[in-house]
């Protein structure tokens, strides 16, 4: 039979036989037991609340909804029990700091370990915020809260191969200690690396750089590099099919997405993607248009786009990987002179771009809201006297917008990004990366310790290098 009627306190829900059996790991067990029950016209499934059963469903047929309190806890008894994967997949999406310690404690209670450790690492980020909250958990729960590494605000910058035998000291890729308000050394660039025009992101905890070009003629760098944080060493892999730089790089499911670029003077909307479980580039659904160093950014595990057509409307497209296609989810009309950058938080997308032609150090920003499906013009100008806030990323409530000349962390309140902590910038020219890391706690700084500020390094940074670092290829 194609529907089957399944009761749920007093409701009785008709479901599709097939979507419970793919989906549903208790569901599949029971119409493969032969068991009397999985013949029977209506199956009563006793212990779970009608109102989580259908937020599963809403969530197995493609819906994506915003949960309250009650509805959250429902959905975690319901993924639990029924072990529902793309429901679990869901609630770890939808964490934020309103509901991160409601998931984190129920989690717990029911045994669904991946939420409860991904609840987990959110807390630990904003653990300064959430002090006073934490305390209420079981002492086993802040204990393990405690043990977890926090990201970390790490950037590189605009840096061209180097000589082997004299290595440039400032290539090198760098992280924010909050505590000091500085950025400091985390470890040297390979001496063939090429972050000039490449594409960065950092995905599964390790950072990606592909390609790159190593000279004015643009030749594109033929290696690609993987730094792992938690062993502190570079390894290779192999570049995409197509040559191309000033692309963007966005790690996704396991997945590196390399989006669109140039190459021999022609701007491309080819899309390739790296496989990390196969080490393979294949090509995937090309972008409606070309397009170079097109903005992007995740918003609830979901992979977003930002095409800028110059002075006239920046459309945002969504790519769907199960369906290898590019979705058009809205367009803005807005004026503007010079370039974008686009972040998310919780379910918004933030766009920020340079203002009209007269005024292009100026940095507007609007927002869209996935669920609603609305655009808002935030408030204010985001400048300072030191630059255009061009360079971004959040963590938690927090963005961090980078510069030469200042960091600025914002708290991202209701409609507007509120400045609380100013800090050294990244003392780099050209265009720098900004991205998250979770480095090892260590009894002894990172390599490069010294500020950067000043340039001042420790004695290893002013030596020629003997030798590059170790590389390997990728598994």
């Amino acid at each position: 039979m194609a529907n089957q009627r399944v009761r749920v306190e007093e409701s009785v829900f008709s479901v599709d036989r097939a979507l419970l059996t793919r989906n549903c790991e208790y569901f599949r067990a029971l119409f493969q037991s032969g068991m009397r029950e999985c013949e029977q016209e209506e199956i009563h499934v006793k212990g779970l609340r009608a109102r989580g059963f259908m937020v599963t469903l809403s969530v197995l047929n493609g819906e994506r909804p915003i949960l309250n309190s009650e509805e959250i806890i429902e959905a975690i008894e319901c993924a639990a029990f029924l072990h529902v994967d793309a429901l679990t997949k869901h609630l770890i999406n939808i964490i934020n700091s309103d509901n991160c310690l409601l998931m984190y404690h129920t989690a717990a209670i029911y045994g669904l370990w991946e939420l409860y450790h991904s609840a987990a690492l959110f807390i630990r980020d904003m653990y300064s915020e959430l002090k006073d909250d934490v305390r209420c958990l079981p002492d086993e729960l802040l204990e393990y809260v405690e043990s977890l590494v926090p990201n970390t605000y790490v950037t590189v910058g605009t840096h061209s191969p180097s000589i082997k035998l004299l290595q440039d000291c400032q290539r090198t890729v760098c992280y924010l200690d909050e505590d000091e308000k500085d950025w400091k050394v985390l470890t040297d660039l390979p001496v063939d690396a090429s972050t000039t025009m490449a594409g960065v992101t950092v995905l599964n905890n390790k950072l990606y750089i592909v390609g790159g070009v190593r000279d004015v003629t643009n030749q594109v760098a033929e290696s690609c590099y993987c730094y792992d944080p938690a062993l502190d060493n570079w390894s290779t892999f192999m570049g995409p099919q197509q040559h191309r730089y000033n692309f963007t790089l966005v790690g996704h499911e396991d997945c590196l997405y390399a989006i669109g670029g140039e190459y021999d003077r022609t701007t491309m909307s080819s899309v390739e993607r790296y496989n990390l479980s196969t080490c393979t580039w294949s090509f995937v659904s090309h972008l409606p248009r070309p397009v170079a160093s097109a903005a992007c950014t995740k918003a609830m595990n979901r992979m977003f786009v930002c095409l800028w057509r110059p002075m006239d409307a920046t459309d945002i497209y969504e790519y769907v990987p199960a369906e290898d296609r590019w979705v058009l989810i809205t367009t803005l009309i807005r004026q503007q002179s010079y370039g974008h950058c686009m972040v998310a938080h919780k379910d918004n997308l933030y766009v920020m771009r340079n203002g009209p032609s007269d005024d292009f150090l100026r940095c507007m920003m609007d927002y869209y809201n996935l669920t609603t499906g609305q655009w808002t013009a935030m408030p204010g100008q985001y400048q300072n006297s030191k630059g255009a806030l061009f360079t971004a990323v959040v963590r938690g409530d927090s963005v961090f917008t980078v510069n030469p000349k200042m960091t600025l962390e914002y708290i991202i309140e209701e409609k507007k990004w509120k400045p609380k902590t100013e800090m050294n910038g990244f003392p780099r020219i050209g265009s720098m990366w900004t991205f998250l890391l979770r480095l090892p706690k260590m009894g002894k700084p990172p390599r490069g310790h010294g500020v950067l500020n000043g340039y001042e390094q420790n004695l290893e940074n002013n030596v020629y290098c003997e030798k590059s670092p170790s590389l390997q290829c990728a598994d």
